[in-house]
């Protein structure tokens, strides 16, 4: 399996931009910003791997029968009303 990550999006350095009233400004970012994502990438690599393969697993089953079903845990549906016999109509 291969995974990738695009690079960090902040740059922390200070950068020339415009503002919407076309005014020169130089833009600095505060805050939190990690040059290295692999601390918080393993979680969610874990997490959407398994999301994939029971996705795959679903899949299999509902195309491919994948489990043999037991027949004493499956119960026919019977409505509780009988419903009327309906004639089709013919348009």
């Amino acid at each position: 399996m291969r995974v990738v990550f695009k690079p960090t999006p902040t740059i922390a350095k200070k950068q020339l931009t415009v503002t919407r009233d076309r005014q020169e400004i130089k833009l600095i970012t505060r805050g939190r910003h990690d040059p290295c994502v692999v601390p918080r990438a393993v979680p969610v690599v874990e997490a959407m791997v398994a999301l994939v393969l029971v996705d795959q697993l679903i899949a299999h089953h509902g195309q491919c029968q994948l489990f043999p079903i037991n027949p004493a845990l499956q119960d026919s549906i019977k409505p509780n009303v009988e419903l009327p016999n309906l004639q089709p109509i013919n348009c």
